[in-house]
C-alpha cells in the first residue's frame, strides 16, 4: 500500500480546512484575532510539513518542539499587537517566515535523473533566495510603479490642449467673470501618479475681491470641521451686495462652493461642442455627467470604432480660491452636506514637505511613497487606502527617522506597513498638518479588516505587496 500518497492526501485535507477557517474567521473575528489565527496557521502547517517528511530526516524531533513552542505563542494575549509588531509575537512570525525561506532554498538530494528533469525549478528556487527585498522594490518601482515619459507627455499634452479649449471658451462666452490663468496640478504634474497616466487635474482660480471676502477657517465656522472652509461676504453695507461677479452665488452670506460647482457644469460640461473640440484634438472628448464632480474624459481617435486599449484619461475641473498658501477647492463630494463649505486642500503642503526633505538629505520618501500607493492601487484590498494616509504616514515616520537613503529603501517600506498596522488598529492616523483630521474615518469596518489582515500578513512576508 502506498502510505505515502496516503498520508499526503490528508494532509491536503487538514490544509484546505485551515485556509477555510481562516479566509472566514478574518470577517468574524477582526483584524488582530485574525492575525492572531494567521500565526496559528502558519506553526499549524508547519507542524504538518514537518511531520509528513521522510523518518530519515535529522532533528526531526526536535523541529516538532519548535512548531509546538510556536503554537504555543498564539495563547498569548491579542492587546500584544496593539503594543507593536515589535513584540514577541511577531518575532517568531518572522522566525517562521525566514525558515521557510531557508527550507524552500535547501536542495533535496536526488539521483541524477531527476535533477536534469528539473533544471528550471532549480533556477527559480535559487533565484527566489538570491533576490533580496531590496531589488525587489527596485524592480517593482521601475516595472509597476513608475510612468513611461512618453505616456506622461501624452497626458500633459492631452490636459493642456482642454485647458487652452476650455479658457478660450470662457473668454469669449463669459467676458466678464474674473478668472485667473488656467493651470494643470495634482499628481501628473508632480510625477507622484502610478500605474498609469490617467487622471490629471485643472485649476480653474476664482479672483476675489479682498475688501468684499473674507476665508474662515474651518475650526471657526458652525461646521467645525478643519477642512472644511467658508468665503464669506464682509462690507455689505458700504459695498452692497451685486459690486462683486461673485455675489450672484451666494447662500445665506457665504459664497456657496456648491452653486459655483453647479454654474461651470451648465457653463462648461453641458455647453461647449465637445464632438467639434473631438476632431480638432484627434480623440474622444465628452463630459461625464451626473456625479457631483466636474470631469471629462478622454479616449484615443482609434476607441471610436471599438479599437484601441489604451487608458483613458480623465480630467477634473477643480474651481480654486488661493489666499498666501492657503488653497480652497470647489469639491462638493468633500464637503457635503455643507454647500457653502470650501475644502482646504493640504495636498499642496504634503507634497511640498517631502520635496523639501528629500532635497535637504537626498533622500528617497517620494520614491517610497509611489511604491507604496502602486502596491495599495493594485491590491484589491489595500485599494480604499488613497495617496493622503500614505503621503501622512511617510511625514510623521520622517520625524522620527532621519535615514531616507536608497540603502535603507527595504528596511523604511517595512516600517511603514508596520506603521500603518498600528494606524489600522487604533482606527486613527492624524493628518501632518492638522491633526484634528483623521485620515482614516472613511473606512469602514470591514475595509480595516482586509486591509489589516492583508498587512499583517506582509509583515512576514513583504514580497505579497508586490505582485
Amino acid at each position: 500500500m502506498n502510505f505515502q500518497s496516503g498520508r499526503r492526501r490528508g494532509e491536503d485535507g487538514i490544509a484546505m480546512v485551515i485556509d477555510f477557517l481562516l479566509s472566514n474567521a478574518r470577517l468574524v473575528l477582526g483584524v488582530g484575532a485574525a492575525a492572531m489565527l494567521g500565526i496559528a496557521t502558519l506553526a499549524v502547517k508547519r507542524l504538518i510539513e514537518r511531520a509528513g517528511r521522510a523518518a530519515d530526516e535529522e532533528k526531526v524531533e526536535q523541529k516538532m518542539a519548535e512548531s509546538w513552542e510556536e503554537l504555543s505563542l498564539v495563547s498569548a494575549s491579542p492587546t500584544m499587537i496593539k503594543k507593536g509588531i515589535e513584540g514577541v509575537v511577531m518575532k517568531h512570525v518572522a522566525h517562521a517566515a525566514r525558515q521557510q525561506k531557508a527550507d524552500l532554498c535547501q536542495q533535496p538530494q536526488m539521483s541524477s535523473p531527476e535533477v536534469q528533469s528539473k533544471p528550471e525549478s532549480k533556477s527559480k528556487r535559487l533565484q527566489l533566495c538570491v533576490v533580496s527585498l531590496q531589488e525587489r522594490l527596485q524592480h517593482y518601482y521601475h516595472t509597476r510603479a513608475a510612468l513611461v515619459p512618453h505616456e506622461v507627455q501624452r497626458a500633459q499634452a492631452l490636459a493642456l490642449d482642454i485647458c487652452t479649449e476650455i479658457q478660450g471658451f470662457m473668454h469669449s462666452r463669459h467676458p466678464d467673470m474674473p478668472l485667473g490663468e488656467m493651470s494643470l496640478g495634482g499628481s501628473l504634474l508632480d510625477d507622484l501618479q502610478v500605474v498609469s497616466a490617467d487622471h490629471a487635474c485643472l485649476l480653474v482660480p476664482l479672483q476675489l475681491e479682498a475688501s468684499l471676502w473674507r476665508l474662515i477657517p474651518g475650526e471657526e465656522t458652525l461646521v467645525t470641521h478643519p477642512l472644511h472652509w467658508m468665503v464669506r461676504r464682509v462690507n455689505l453695507e458700504y459695498f452692497p451686495r451685486g459690486r462683486s461677479y461673485w455675489d450672484r452665488y451666494l447662500v445665506g452670506g457665504y459664497l456657496s462652493a456648491e452653486a459655483v460647482v453647479n454654474m461651470f457644469s451648465k457653463a462648461v460640461m453641458e455647453t461647449i461642442n465637445w464632438p467639434s473640440i473631438s476632431s480638432t484634438m484627434d480623440c474622444l472628448v465628452r463630459p461625464v455627467l451626473g456625479g457631483p464632480d466636474l470631469r471629462l474624459e478622454i479616449r484615443p481617435e482609434n476607441e471610436k470604432e471599438g479599437a484601441g486599449s489604451e487608458q483613458p484619461l480623465f480630467i477634473s475641473m477643480l474651481p480654486l480660491l488661493r489666499e498666501g498658501d492657503v488653497a480652497l477647492t470647489a469639491q462638493p463630494e468633500l464637503t457635503s452636506p455643507w454647500v457653502n463649505a470650501w475644502h482646504l486642500s493640504l495636498y499642496p503642503w504634503e507634497t511640498q514637505r517631502l520635496s523639501q526633505l528629500d532635497a535637504s538629505d537626498d533622500g528617497y520618501r517620494r520614491h517610497t511613497l509611489k511604491i507604496l500607493k502602486a502596491a495599495c492601487r493594485l491590491n484589491p484590498a489595500l485599494r480604499p487606502l488613497k495617496a493622503a494616509p500614505l503621503a501622512n504616514l511617510i511625514l510623521h515616520l520622517s520625524d522620527s527617522e532621519s535615514d531616507w537613503s536608497e540603502s535603507s529603501l527595504d528596511v523604511r517600506f517595512q516600517q511603514c506597513v508596520t506603521e500603518l498596522i498600528g494606524y489600522l488598529e487604533q482606527e486613527a492616523l492624524h493628518s501632518y498638518f492638522k491633526p484634528a483630521v483623521n485620515l482614516l474615518s472613511g473606512l469602514s469596518e470591514d475595509q480595516v479588516d482586509q486591509m489589516g489582515f492583508m498587512l499583517y500578513c506582509a509583515v512576514s512576508e513583504p514580497e505579497i505587496l508586490l505582485i
